[in-house]
Parts: structure tokens; C-alpha cells; sequence
């Protein structure tokens, strides 16, 4: 892994693992509390004995968006809201399940619609650091290409660019996400989808999956003071 060669006093081997094992740790944990969240509460039916796709279409035409499309997707946990199209895509299982996990991540996706709707603050700027993220991206492919031509340094620097923006992005992307778990759950109560026990359980699994987003956020924060690290001590070697 690069950099590890070049680090002595401020990024020692130790400092180095530790660094890493974090940063990996984190997003493992996250991961793992989701898949058996969801496990767990897709067993469970709802009391309503609606599916994810019949409740998504309720809470969207019951918030003034009928021009929303509702599709099924064949992607697992791939379900998502796309502003562009203005859709919500759901994974067969919760287009198609009655579970509580079903009914809580199709009213997430919904809640993602209420926030264009409404013009949600941090859901426009999350839109509007689209390109800029995928120009970071882009930019991480060539650091490598320049790194071999022009310097490390200028490697590092291109890589730290790339991290600060992605921090960025994944910053922004937390309230985005937290805030349409919030709405999701106030419709599934207003509507009366749910018990108080499967509000426990919805509220639950959403929060495990708001986690992965803090782990990507804390890893893309470790990875970026690494880099920073490494480069302020090759500086320090070349004075």
C-alpha cells in the first residue's frame, strides 16, 4: 500500500495499522449491524399486510406526488430514489415483501422524494456535488498516471484532493439521510402502517443503516489524515 515506505516519525508502522484496521473495522461493523437488522426484521410481517411497493404509492400520493414512478429493480438492497427520472427503485424484496424492513426502507426511499420535493437543503447541495465528486473520482485515476510521470508529492497531493472532497460529499450525505429515515417513519406512523412495536423495529434497522454512512465518513477521515500525514513527513525528509 502506498506511502507505508515513506513514513518514519509521524506516521510510524504502528500508527500506520492502526490507521488502516480502524478505518476497515469501522465499515465492517457497519455492514454486518445492517445485514442482520434487516435479517431480522424481514422476518417480521407488518400488521398492514402491504407491500413495500402498495405503501411506497400510498405515502407518495398522500404527499401530492403522483408523477413518481415506482419500479422494481433487480438489485439487492440496491433500492434507492433517483431525482433526475424521479423515481423510487426497490429491490424485489421490499417491492414485493409485507415485512417491516420492507415497509421501512420503502418509506426511506419515499422520504427522499418528500425532501426534492420540498427542496430540502442538503439534498440540493448533495445534487450539486455530484459532478464535482465524479471529477474527483476521475482526478484519483490520473494521480497515479502523474504521480509516475511528475512526483510522489504531487501524488499525494492529488490524493488528498480527492479525499477532502469525498469528505465533503459524505458530510453533506449524513442529514440528507438521517432526515429521510425521520420523514419515513412519521408517515408510517400518520398512516397507522405500523405498531409501536414495529416503530421500534423500523427505527431499529434504519438507524443501522444511517451507520454505514458515519462509517464511510469516518474511514474517508482516517484515510485523508493518513494521507496528510505521509505527506507532511516527505516534506520534512526533502528539507
Amino acid at each position: 500500500m502506498y506511502g507505508y515506505e515513506t513514513a518514519s516519525s509521524l506516521v510510524t508502522p504502528g500508527m500506520f495499522w492502526i490507521l488502516f484496521f480502524v478505518s476497515i473495522g469501522i465499515t465492517l461493523v457497519a455492514q454486518l449491524l445492517v445485514k442482520s437488522r434487516y435479517n431480522k426484521y424481514k422476518q417480521v410481517a407488518n400488521h398492514a399486510g402491504m407491500t413495500g411497493a402498495e405503501v411506497a404509492r400510498r405515502i407518495l400520493d398522500n404527499n401530492g406526488l403522483q408523477n413518481i414512478d415506482i419500479y422494481r429493480i433487480e438489485k439487492e438492497l440496491g433500492d434507492n430514489y433517483n431525482p433526475t427520472k424521479k423515481s423510487v427503485n426497490l429491490s424485489p424484496e421490499i417491492f414485493e415483501g409485507s415485512s417491516v424492513a420492507s415497509l421501512a426502507v420503502a418509506a426511506h426511499e419515499c422520504g427522499h422524494a418528500i425532501q426534492d420535493k420540498e427542496g430540502y437543503s442538503f439534498m440540493r447541495l448533495r445534487m450539486k456535488m455530484i459532478p464535482l465528486l465524479n471529477a474527483a473520482s476521475t482526478l484519483s485515476y490520473i494521480s497515479i498516471f502523474v504521480g509516475l510521470l511528475a512526483s510522489y508529492t504531487m501524488m499525494l497531493e492529488i490524493g488528498i484532493i480527492v479525499q477532502f472532497v469525498t469528505l465533503l460529499f459524505e458530510l453533506v450525505t449524513l442529514p440528507v439521510e438521517f432526515d429521510a429515515s425521520s420523514r419515513a417513519l412519521k408517515q408510517l406512523r400518520e398512516f397507522n402502517l405500523f405498531t409501536n412495536d414495529e416503530v421500534g423495529g423500523a427505527t431499529s434497522m434504519l438507524k443501522a443503516c444511517a451507520l454505514t454512512y458515519v462509517g464511510a465518513l469516518l474511514t474517508t477521515l482516517v484515510q485523508l489524515l493518513r494521507l496528510i500525514l505521509i505527506l507532511q513527513n516527505n516534506r520534512s525528509r526533502r528539507r
